[in-house]
């Protein structure tokens, strides 16, 4: 093969992937997915457990997030829990003594009320929890 067929080869192979490109940025442009924030308070119903936010509070070294937690009887109430803060996702951490309730399980009929412990935290919060596939998320509010 010549070198002139080479090169008009790679042109075309590169305007194919172009082409590809752009179909592929404007799919993701009129995608609808979009990102609902609740509001403090809300309940929603995530598979078989139903959450709910109730408060955020910060402490010198804790960002301390009040939840509520029914549904599954014996499932961990502390699991799927993350704190986005400052463009960094925060797990839990211990709670310490004297803040609240900690999150031990969750009951199937009765709302479990506890306090969930992340690190400390800077900027605008947002509360996740995850489960089975899903996620929700609460927008606290709260600044430094």
């Amino acid at each position: 093969m010549s070198t002139r067929k080479l090169i008009l080869a790679a042109l075309f192979c590169g305007l194919l992937i172009v082409i590809a490109g752009g179909v592929k940025l404007f799919q993701t442009v009129r995608d609808g997915n979009e990102v609902l924030l609740l509001a403090l308070g809300e309940s929603v119903t995530l598979s078989d457990m139903t959450v709910r936010v109730d408060g955020v509070r910060i402490t010198s070294d804790r960002t301390l997030v009040d939840v509520a937690l029914v549904g599954v009887e014996d499932a961990s109430a502390i699991d799927g829990w993350r704190l986005l803060a400052g463009g960094k996702i925060s797990e839990p951490v211990s709670l310490p003594v004297g803040f609240g309730t900690e999150c031990v399980t969750a009951k199937r009929d009765v709302e479990s009320v506890c306090t969930v412990a992340f690190p400390v935290s800077q900027g605008t919060r947002t509360v996740a929890y995850i489960r089975a596939g899903e996620q929700r998320q609460w927008a606290t509010n709260t600044h430094p």
